[in-house]
């Protein structure tokens, strides 16, 4: 079995290099590299947006977070799609048209040319802000990686899984820009969605159904004090429609 995974491993990060330098051939130019051109579609750009969001954190650090501290986590992911929706209602379309516009690349860079910054301060700030999150938010779903790899490979360390699985991202990031990354994050993405869709059908099935499940729930000390009050009515509900 490890053979096998392990072989489906290489060969899918073997793809997603293979998309990089597929990539890297057909860049013409800057903003053909950090932007794809503008020319992204709607579904390549949904998917691979939500895929980089998510990622790691909701289908390892989400069940966690249910497993360790109750369903009342679950809000979590309420607030999310609420925060992504809103963003993409408000401000995604907006951005996009002032971006070009102003013929800015980066979002600092849009900033300070939008709010008139003769400084560059603005952008300095923004991109120190960005740099300071966004490598904290890689940083987690570089542990992501590296604590599937230590389980599913014995002979794999953590430390070994996180190198491979950083070195593999930069290469093709690298060497494709944008697109590269959209275009495996489309592929990731749908791979999600599939997961999310099997799983917990799967679970159900095995799991004897939302009474055996909250019974195990309880089994295993997750306290329902934790579950906010008023949650279990929207929970059934949700669970017999």
């Amino acid at each position: 079995m490890n053979a096998a995974m392990l072989v489906t491993f290489v060969l899918y990060f073997v793809a997603l290099l293979g998309v990089g330098f597929y990539f890297f051939r057909r860049s013409r130019n800057i903003e053909d590299y950090l932007l794809g051109g503008r020319g992204m579609g709607s579904w390549v750009t949904a998917l691979s947006a939500q895929a980089s969001d998510m990622s790691g954190w909701l289908l390892m650090g989400l069940p966690g977070a249910v497993f360790a501290a109750g369903l009342g986590e679950i809000w979590i992911a309420v607030g999310l799609f609420l925060g992504t929706l809103f963003n993409w209602l408000l401000i995604a379309r907006r951005l996009r048209v002032y971006t070009e516009k102003t013929d800015t690349i980066t979002l600092p860079c849009f900033l300070e040319a939008r709010f008139g910054d003769p400084t560059g301060l603005l952008r300095i700030i923004s991109a120190i802000i960005i740099l300071v999150f966004f490598t904290i938010y890689a940083s987690s779903g570089l542990v992501a990686s590296g604590k599937l790899f230590d389980a599913m490979f014995e002979d794999l360390s953590y430390q070994q899984a996180v190198w491979i699985g950083a070195g593999v991202i930069v290469v093709y990031t690298f060497l494709g820009g944008f697109k590269a990354v959209c275009y495996t994050d489309l592929f990731q993405g749908a791979l999600m969605f599939f997961t999310l869709m099997i799983v917990p059908v799967l679970a159900w099935q095995n799991g004897g159904g939302w009474s055996d499940m909250m019974d195990t729930a309880a089994a295993r000390d997750i306290s329902m004090k934790i579950i906010p009050e008023g949650s279990w009515p929207l929970l059934a509900m949700l669970s017999s429609a």
